[in-house]
C-alpha cells in the first residue's frame, strides 16, 4: 500500500510528491525465499535503518509472526532507530501489525492505536499503556497513526495524503488506484462477530445447535434446558468458555448472522433481521450500527463495491521524505 500510494510520482497532480526509500535491517540483502506455498513478493531495500532519521514520515509494514506472539522480540536496533526518528520530529506511521514496533519502541505508550482486529488482543496483552482500540480502521493521534491490515493500511495512506496535499489530490489519486476515496477512520473494521465454541463438552452440542437455529425466539432457560443445567450453570459454563454472557453471545452469533446474509445474498434487510434472530430492520439496524459501527447498507453496499473491483524507490526529485520499513 505504501509503495502505491507514495512510490509513484505523480506529476499531474501536485508539484511536488513523497520520496519512498526502503530500508531494512540489511540493505541491497537477498530476500528470503518464502517457504512451500507461500505467495506474495520480496522488496530488496536500498537503505538500512539508520536511514530512518532523515525523514520526515517514518512507515512500518509489518513484523514477522513471532514479533506478534512474544516468541521473538522487535529488532532492539530497529527499536533504537524508531526512536531517535521520533526525537527528531518524524510522523510515525504503522500498517496493521507495524504496531508492535512502534509499541516496543514506546512510541504508542499512552496513545490511543489500532491493528488488524486478529492481533489486537496480542497488542493490548503485550503493551497495556497502549490504549488499543480493535473497532476502526485507523487511528490519527498526531504525529503518530496507526491502521488495521489490508486495506485498512491504504486508507490511512489516503488519509494522510489528504491531510498532506488536499482532499482534491487524495480523491483523484484514489480513483487511480479504484478504491473508495474517502473511509473515515471511525469506521469499524469488518470484524468476524462470531465466538469460538470452546472444547466444552458440554456446551459445543448446544451452542451448534443453536447456531443453526437462531430464527427462533431463544432464551438462556431454552439452552440451559437443552444443555441439562441449571440457567444459573449454564450461564457460568458459557462465560467461562467464551468470555461472555449467553444473551451476549447470541448477539454475537445474530450479528454474524447478518453479516454472511449481508454479503452473499441480496435479501431484503426485513428478510435478513428475521432470519438472524434479530426480529425487526429496526431492531437489525440498531444493534448491527451499534456493534459494526456502519449500517447494514452500508456495509453490504462495501462488500459489493470490493466484489467489483478488479485486483489491484521510485520518485521524483524533492517532495516530502517517506520511509517504509518492513521489519
Amino acid at each position: 500500500m505504501a509503495c502505491a500510494v507514495f512510490g509513484i510520482p505523480q506529476p499531474d497532480l501536485a508539484d511536488r510528491w513523497y520520496r519512498l526509500r526502503l530500508c531494512a535491517e540489511t540493505p541491497d540483502a537477498a530476500p528470503p525465499p518464502r517457504p512451500p506455498g507461500g505467495f506474495g513478493f520480496s522488496l530488496r531495500a536500498e537503505y538500512g535503518w539508520d536511514a530512518l532519521a532523515g525523514a520526515d514520515t517514518v512507515i512500518v509494514t509489518s513484523v514477522p509472526d513471532a514479533c506478534v506472539t512474544g516468541e521473538r522480540e522487535v529488532p532492539p536496533a530497529l527499536v533504537a532507530e524508531l526512536r531517535r526518528a521520533q526525537r527528531a520530529g518524524a510522523r510515525m506511521v504503522s500498517l496493521c501489525t507495524g504496531a508492535f514496533a512502534l509499541a516496543a519502541a514506546g512510541i504508542l505508550d499512552g496513545r490511543r492505536a489500532t491493528a488488524h482486529w486478529s492481533h489486537t488482543a496480542d497488542l493490548a496483552r503485550r503493551h497495556p499503556a497502549v490504549t488499543v482500540d480493535d473497532s476502526v480502521l485507523y487511528v490519527d493521534d498526531g504525529t503518530v497513526l496507526t491502521s488495521a491490515g489490508v486495506a485498512a493500511g491504504l486508507d490511512l495512506c489516503l488519509h494522510i495524503v489528504r491531510t498532506d496535499l488536499g482532499a482534491h489530490v487524495a480523491n483523484q489519486l484514489a480513483r487511480r488506484l479504484v478504491v473508495p476515496a474517502h473511509r473515515p477512520g471511525g469506521q469499524a473494521q469488518f470484524v468476524d462477530l462470531s465466538v469460538p465454541v470452546a472444547d466444552d463438552d458440554g456446551l459445543a452440542p448446544v451452542l451448534q445447535w443453536a447456531t443453526e437455529n437462531l430464527e427462533r425466539p431463544l432464551t438462556v432457560d431454552d439452552l440451559a434446558r437443552r444443555a441439562r443445567m441449571s440457567p444459573r450453570t449454564f450461564f457460568r459454563r458459557l462465560q467461562a468458555a467464551t468470555g461472555t454472557t449467553p444473551l451476549q453471545w447470541l448477539l454475537n452469533q445474530r450479528l454474524a448472522r447478518a453479516q454472511s446474509l449481508l454479503e452473499a445474498t441480496d435479501l431484503p434487510v426485513e428478510q435478513i433481521g428475521e432470519r438472524s434472530g434479530l426480529g425487526s430492520a429496526t431492531n437489525l439496524r440498531r444493534h448491527f450500527t451499534a456493534r459494526v459501527g456502519v449500517s447494514p447498507t452500508d456495509y453490504r453496499r462495501a462488500f459489493a463495491a470490493r466484489a467489483s473491483l478488479p485486483g489491484t524507490e521510485a520518485g521524483s526529485g524533492g517532495g516530502r521524505r517517506a520511509r517504509g520499513c518492513p521489519a
